[in-house]
């Protein structure tokens, strides 16, 4: 079985602000980046098709042909509470600091750390179904954590191989999935 993971297309936000969770707009790009993504998928068969319930992933899953995706809020990008939708080099909060130093484990106020993303993705993939290829809208986090779990990224190297906007990224179900291989 493989999963196939979609990189929501680019986003109607300023370079350097921190937007996470928020549920942006997207760029006037989006036409051409979502005919690049449809065209990408044509002719493949998916049993299951989930999205994030933020906008900028449901519209690209609906622009694909995938209205009727069933929205989950695990597959949503990092909550960094407070500091949504400000620049980074204006937020004057002394925990952003902390949190440069250790992504991993701090929790922005109000947010979530990178670990606690990843435990909701980690839920997320252990829920899937055993039947069929998985389509999956979502953001560069959620993708990241896949490819964490999956033994193809380490924390080294994973965010260097986080998907352009519109990317795909396709794995096979592996053990990281209740301890189930597959070929």
């Amino acid at each position: 079985m493989t999963i196939t993971f979609v990189r929501h297309t680019a986003v109607d936000v300023v370079r350097g602000v921190c937007y996470g969770r928020s549920d942006v707009g997207l760029a006037s790009t989006f036409p051409e980046e979502a005919e690049r993504v449809r065209q990408s998928i044509k002719g493949r068969h998916f049993s299951h098709v989930f999205t994030s319930p933020l906008s900028r992933c449901v519209c690209l899953a609906q622009y694909c042909g995938f209205g009727d995706a069933i929205r989950d809020g695990r597959l949503m990008e990092m909550n960094f509470g407070e500091w949504e939708m400000r620049r980074y080099d204006e937020i004057d909060d002394p925990r952003l600091q902390q949190w440069y130093d250790d992504y991993l484990h701090v929790v922005p106020p109000g947010g979530e750390s990178f670990e606690q993303q990843g435990l909701r993705v980690r839920d997320f993939l252990e829920s899937l179904p055993d039947d069929g290829d998985v389509l999956v809208f979502t953001h560069a986090g959620v993708i990241i954590h896949a490819l964490l779990l999956s033994g193809k990224a380490t924390l080294s190297n994973a965010f260097s191989l986080q998907p352009p906007y519109g990317g795909i990224v396709c794995l096979r179900r592996c053990q990281w999935i209740s301890g189930r291989k597959e070929g």
